[in-house]
């Protein structure tokens, strides 16, 4: 009979190919790595989502005519609380409103 932290390990390796499935040696060092793996792209999932976000608001912003470094600039300056999720949702679900926040910005700070 298989001890508990065996069967674990067997059922974490369900779906794998090869002895990495059934053999509990192989199985662990797949589950380990798989589990590095999934750590490491849960990091990686946040930095390609804000990565995503500023090439989203850097585009929609130009259109208007003010690059994405100085619209967040601006903002930082005016202390208006819209973070880059929600900049990049507004400039594609909403781009009037978007519009509006980049004509605001423009009217405080002519300049930039």
């Amino acid at each position: 009979m298989a001890s508990k932290k065996h069967k674990k390990i067997i059922k974490l390796a369900k779906g794998y190919r090869g002895r990495a499935n059934r053999c509990y040696s192989v199985a662990y060092h797949r589950v380990l790595k798989a589990q590095q793996y999934a750590y490491r792209d849960r990091k990686v999932k946040k930095r390609e989502m804000r990565k995503l976000w500023i090439l989203r608001v850097n585009a929609a912003s130009r259109m208007y005519g003010v690059p994405y470094s100085n619209l967040i600039n601006m903002m930082a300056n005016s202390r208006v609380q819209l973070d880059r999720k929600v900049l990049a949702d507004m400039a594609i679900t909403e781009p009037l409103s978007f519009r509006s926040v980049v004509e605001v910005m423009k009217s405080i700070f002519p300049k930039a």
